[in-house]
């Protein structure tokens, strides 16, 4: 059996994000209308950390299978975290991420 690592790597996806330090419903609102929305890290035995992620960015990654299937790295203060998607939250009927969950790996 051959295995092939270099579809592995090119699954994986890179965000840039920002941790949250206002939390709650009206912190979130805030972020949704300056192009941002909240997201949460946990897992792994560690910290959950609030993050903000820019919703364009990940709105242009969001059709591809690797999104859902493969490694996302997301860079949280010059921090590399692997993580893969857990949970994600859309709009009833706008184009919209409400919030998502990573998991650790």
């Amino acid at each position: 059996m051959i295995f092939n690592f270099t579809n592995i790597e090119s699954k994986v996806m890179k965000f840039e994000a920002i941790v949250r330090t206002e939390l709650g419903k009206g912190a979130s609102r805030r972020l949704r209308r300056a192009g941002r929305f909240p997201a949460i890290v946990y897992g792994n035995q560690a910290v959950p950390i609030s993050i903000a992620l820019i919703h364009n960015e990940v709105m242009n990654q969001i059709d591809k299978p690797s999104f859902y299937e493969g490694r996302i790295t997301l860079m949280i203060s010059s921090e590399e975290i692997k993580v893969k998607l857990q949970d994600i939250q859309r709009h009833a009927f706008r184009l919209q991420i409400e919030h998502i969950d990573f998991v650790r790996i």
